[in-house]
């Protein structure tokens, strides 16, 4: 009767690691622009970027990709007044590889522009709005769409956050939901096997 017992904890507690492991943990690489490159927008369609950012609902681990030829082009990230302004000096994060990997790592609001003089005021910049979890979001799928096809991940910067972005209660919010589901397989596992 003790394998029994035995064999019957072993099998719920490997069941609640299935279920720790199975909590939604999807992450996309996004192409910025859905275009071949990270550019200036064309004549035909001059608000790409910020079309483009109303129709993408972005989290915490997701990334943005930005291809763009490093000759010809570069990226920076930059405070809502520089990017407002289209000013291009003391950006928080400069990168001009041609492909440039952001990773997304708190919430708010994010701001891009190109690095290159003149490419801001022509509309090459975007502007990204990450919502916390528990925030309602508008979003026409529940993935990404058909236009933004989720790429390899390959290497790329990762930014350091600004202070102000993350609040302290916003770091415990992804916890509960993983606290809550331990306690439970914890109180399962006790109840079968006995303990309680």
């Amino acid at each position: 009767m003790a394998n029994l017992r035995s064999s019957r904890y072993y099998f719920l507690l490997a069941f609640q690691f299935l279920v720790l492991i199975q909590t939604k943990v999807l992450c996309y690489q996004y192409k910025v622009g859905d275009l071949d490159a990270w550019g200036i927008p064309t004549s035909a369609n001059p608000k790409v970027y910020t079309y483009w950012s109303k129709y993408h609902t972005l989290k915490i681990g997701d990334s943005l990709l930005f291809l763009y030829p490093p000759s010809q082009d570069s990226l920076i990230q930059v405070t809502e007044q520089s990017y407002t302004s289209c000013n291009l000096t003391d950006p928080i994060l400069y990168m001009n590889n041609g492909n440039s990997l952001f990773n997304i790592t708190a919430y708010g609001d994010l701001y891009f522009t190109s690095g290159e003089k003149g490419h801001c005021e022509k509309n090459q910049k975007l502007h990204i709005s990450v919502l916390s979890a528990t925030a309602p979001a508008y979003s026409p799928s529940n993935g990404p769409s058909a236009f933004s096809p989720s790429y390899p991940n390959v290497f790329g910067s990762i930014p350091q956050p600004p202070s102000s972005a993350l609040s302290a209660s916003s770091s415990h919010s992804l916890s509960i939901p993983v606290l809550m589901a331990s306690l439970t397989g914890f109180l399962v596992c006790a109840l079968v096997g006995g303990i309680m």
